[in-house]
């Protein structure tokens, strides 16, 4: 019986009608002072948690996706920040990221075991954890969930590999990632949070990711002889640059 409600949850949690498992239980109840066990069977609805992704986020409070975000990554601590959004038009999917406050200790460890970080939901149904086509390799540390409408449900997981679709959801989840560090980066205390825990992630794609790489670079801040308590971007660095100063030099480690 634990399996079969184990299965429901995990791929069905989330669909918009009822799914109820007739289940026995023992109880205890007292008669005339005298406890005995009873065998009650009853139906229980086993998809009752609703999925907050498909609401609009304005409908959303600050707790609910705290709460969601720990159920989804049995994190003890909050997000450091979150973004969530509707795409439409060419694609139609909903999509939650998350942003945890900690870097995982096992960060760099790619091994098929230590994917499970955005799930991928077609209709609300549960497909896969270890999509390796929703995020490059530098934004592994993402955490949430993509819910297509486009893919269809029954197809194969080596075709979901090479599907399309997935191609072009990966390049929207990435220009919201972006946006998501761009945004937290108006706040320098949170956002030397999150560059102490990732800046090695942010250079990982500065080096692979072609296309977002003036972006990301952007993003980057360094250590500077003008300014040496504090961690400042290079157009920070070039607007307080001295009168008449032609050149920047700089050591790479």
């Amino acid at each position: 019986m634990e399996n079969v409600k184990d299965v429901i949850q995990r791929y069905t949690q989330f669909i918009s009608f009822p799914i109820e498992l007739k289940e026995t239980n023992e109880v205890e109840v007292d008669d005339d002072e005298k406890k005995t066990t009873e065998f009650v069977t009853e139906w229980n609805v086993l998809n009752k948690q609703k999925p907050i992704w498909c609401r609009k986020p304005d409908s959303v409070s600050e707790d609910e996706y705290q709460e969601f975000y720990k159920s989804l990554t049995n994190d003890w601590t909050n997000a450091l920040t979150y973004k969530h959004f509707h795409a439409e038009g060419q694609l139609d999917f909903d999509c939650l990221l998350y942003l945890p406050e900690r870097a995982p200790n096992d960060m760099f460890n790619q091994t098929n075991t230590k994917k499970k970080n955005i799930k991928l939901y077609v209709k609300r149904i549960f497909i896969m954890d270890d999509c390796d086509d929703l995020v490059p390799e530098w934004l592994k540390f993402m955490k949430g969930i993509v819910d297509s409408n486009d893919i269809p449900l029954n197809v194969s997981r080596e075709l979901l590999q090479q599907n399309h679709i997935l191609r072009q959801i990966n390049r929207i989840v990435v220009k919201k990632s972006i946006e998501l560090f761009t945004e937290l980066a108006e706040n320098e205390e949170q956002y030397l949070k999150f560059y102490n825990n990732y800046s090695k992630m942010l250079k990982l794609g500065v080096h692979e990711d072609r296309r977002n790489r003036d972006k990301l670079i952007k993003l980057l801040r360094y250590s500077s002889s003008n300014n040496p308590d504090n961690l400042i971007s290079l157009d920070q660095y070039v607007e307080t640059m001295k009168e008449g100063q032609e050149n920047i030099y700089f050591i790479t480690g």
